[in-house]
């Protein structure tokens, strides 16, 4: 978790003004907006995440996309890598994820930013192993992945996910297939490969 956050946020820090407003892959937010996800569960005390799920009407989507709107018009991508750097080691975990959860967490937001902006950074395989040795089929269901006759399958790792045609690409690549996210063009090889890029209709 730490060697993770300390070297996004050593990309981050290599960003250039513009790229902040640049689109990640998690709809509807800017990289400005994601950081500010990232680094919540730092600056964001029990009680104010309590009335703030309060008056989401009680949806934790609706929330962290409030949160991340106001800390993103608040906070200066400055003060958003500090707020990183300064919690490298912060012991914070999603509840019932524990602390593979939170690597999950940081890596594939992480890779929300890099492979929307096309920075070529590569997460260790050592990471991705604990990702996906922790991932379960409710990981999937929850991101609403349908992948139906369909068999994920690495090509970097020793990896598959699921039964059917392959669809091919690297680990990181794949895990953000299976978290619901749509890929640049080229990422993906496959009879299926479409289906999970972006700007490409069947």
């Amino acid at each position: 978790m730490a060697g993770e956050r300390a070297e996004l946020a050593d990309v981050l820090d290599g960003l250039q003004p513009q790229d902040w407003d640049r689109a990640t892959l998690c709809d509807g937010w800017r990289v400005r907006e994601l950081v500010a996800h990232i680094t919540l569960p730092y600056r964001m005390s029990m009680p104010r995440f309590v009335a703030g799920m309060v008056r989401a009407g009680g949806s934790f989507n609706r929330y962290a996309d409030r949160q991340a709107r106001r800390d993103a018009v608040e906070l200066t991508p400055a003060q958003l890598v500090e707020c990183l750097r300064q919690n490298i080691n912060h012991p914070w975990k999603p509840p019932g994820g524990g602390y593979e959860g939170a690597l999950s967490h940081d890596v594939i937001h992480g890779l929300d930013v890099t492979v929307a902006l096309g920075i070529d950074r590569q997460v260790p395989s050592e990471r991705l192993g604990i990702v996906f040795d922790a991932m379960r089929p409710r990981h999937a269901k929850y991101f609403g992945v349908d992948l139906t006759d369909v068999q994920l399958r690495a090509t970097d790792l020793t990896w598959t996910y699921g039964t059917g045609t392959p669809l091919t690409g690297t680990a990181q690549d794949l895990l953000l297939v299976l978290s619901g996210r749509s890929l640049p063009p080229n990422h993906l090889s496959g009879r299926d490969a479409d289906r999970f890029t972006a700007g490409v209709t069947r």
